[in-house]
């Protein structure tokens, strides 16, 4: 069970309402974790607009694939449970893809620097090496982007961060962190 409230949709602050209304029409439902973030209208305003900026970033599979890298480096099972279901359904990854980059790596070469960099960065707390710079840029990665890559991390750690503080109930196919505390 939740340690910190989870409003039902028509419960959450009414300032929150429409940003949940535009989630319910594009999954289908609203998750716990968007429910649990909209008890601070000021936090989901922030987080929806760094999602909505972030989109516009890479392709859908690098940043699935970075999302599931930072959360197995977090431990976080909500977030590997939402980008699993995701990875699998929207990004269209493969299971044995997901694995891999579940273990920072990727099959694929370019998408394998890009994810190898993002679990650094998590694992590192940002103390990443000229090396591990080097390796991504080699990889044919600009630096607009490998900022964008540091921002994905950035998203995916406040969310990793906030399902465990919360203990969010999983509302996704569940998956276990290798990682988990």
């Amino acid at each position: 069970m939740s340690r910190i409230s989870i409003p039902t949709k028509d419960e959450a602050p009414e300032a929150t309402k429409p940003t949940l209304d535009g989630i319910q029409k594009s999954l289908g439902f609203v998750p716990n974790m968007f429910r649990l973030v909209a008890n601070s209208p000021a936090v989901l305003s922030a987080f929806t607009g760094f999602q909505v900026a972030l989109s516009k970033t890479l392709d859908v599979k690098t940043r699935e694939r970075i999302a599931l890298a930072v959360a197995e480096v977090n431990g976080c099972g909500y977030c590997l449970s939402a980008h699993t279901y995701l990875g699998l359904n929207l990004a269209k990854i493969s299971p044995e893809e997901i694995a891999l980059n579940r273990k920072g790596t990727s099959a694929d070469a370019k998408a394998n620097a890009a994810v190898s960099f993002a679990a650094r960065i998590a694992e590192a707390r940002g103390h990443v090496s000229d090396a591990d710079l080097a390796t991504v840029r080699a990889a044919g990665f600009s630096d607009a982007q490998i900022v964008e890559i540091v921002a994905l991390v950035a998203e995916n750690t406040f969310t990793n961060y906030l399902n465990e503080v919360a203990r969010t109930d999983i509302d996704f196919p569940a998956v276990s962190a290798a990682n988990a505390a």
